[in-house]
């Protein structure tokens, strides 16, 4: 592998329809020698759809799978890392959120949980194919690509009948003092049965899956954009205490943070300033002295 890989990750503006369905899309270029890859682990996210535009040298895998000729690849929501290596290549990826998982994918979340699979093939993904062909097709161009993008999420959006229901869950979620399940339904305006159904149908995990990923990719995030910055530091102070924050670390990701921060992470580092927009911040010590005094 190239000692300095050279990365150029842009950011598009979500278009105004799709803001409360779609965390980001960006598009990648990873520029490496020949049969070089650049490997990291993808943490626990929402389903992403990514798409490998202009093939001519593209390899890697995804969760062991190779990054083969079709090039459109689509995970499930995760509660788990799933691994991931490219070479030199160009990509567009979007991420979908509850609502967007509702609008846009033809199954139930909670079926297809830390799914990694061909798009182009898959009943729940294969209607996005078009987009992925015709980023094939067209000139390496960022906006004219962006735009065949987003006519194509236009072609594909059919916004669910519980639709409301499912953003007043997705906006209650990102409450960093939701602590009990109660609480969350009382935010969201249901009840705990209808928030229980809701998660796995549109969010694949129960409630409380949600909060305790929603928690641990906070910390990890926070910890990941801070340079020189201990645990101790940037986990959520709603963890009891560090063993607490070890055993769900342990739980979420496979492995101890330690272990996790010994390696390299170069594609999630790219990416962590923007998804700690998406996940929030976590709770601080002073975050929760001034919740108790009222300040």
């Amino acid at each position: 592998m190239s000692d300095q890989p050279a990365l150029d990750l842009k950011f598009f503006p979500v278009p105004d329809q799709f803001v409360d369905c779609i965390t980001t899309i960006y598009r990648l270029e990873v520029d490496l020698p020949s049969d070089d890859v650049l490997t990291d682990l993808l943490l626990p996210e929402w389903s992403n759809l990514r798409f490998l535009s202009h093939s001519a040298r593209r390899q890697g895998h995804l969760d062991g799978q190779p990054l083969g000729e079709g090039g459109f690849f689509a995970t499930g929501p995760t509660n788990r890392p799933i691994s991931f290596s490219i070479g030199k290549s160009r990509l567009w990826g979007f991420g979908l959120l509850p609502l967007g998982w509702a609008s846009f994918v033809r199954a139930p979340a909670s079926t297809l949980v830390n799914l990694a699979t061909d798009g182009s093939t898959h009943p729940a993904f294969r209607h996005f194919a078009p987009i992925a062909a015709a980023l094939e097709e067209a000139a390496i161009d960022d906006w004219s690509e962006y735009r065949l993008l987003c006519d194509g999420l236009s072609e594909q959006f059919r916004p669910p009948r519980d639709e409301e229901r499912i953003r007043a869950v997705q906006v209650a979620m990102v409450d960093p003092y939701l602590l009990q399940i109660p609480d969350f339904a009382e935010r969201a305006g249901v009840s705990v049965r209808t928030l229980e159904r809701v998660c796995l149908k549109s969010f694949g995990f129960s409630p409380n899956v949600v909060l305790r990923r929603q928690r641990l990719v906070r910390s990890l995030a926070s910890f990941m954009v801070e340079d020189e910055a201990r645990w101790s530091e940037t986990i959520d102070r709603h963890y009891h205490d560090q063993p607490h924050f070890v055993r769900e670390f342990h739980h979420f990701m496979g492995m101890s943070p330690t272990e996790y921060a010994a390696q390299d992470h170069p594609i999630m580092r790219a990416f962590m300033a923007n998804r700690q927009k998406v996940w929030g911040t976590p709770v601080r010590v002073t975050d929760v002295n001034a919740a108790s005094t009222g300040v």
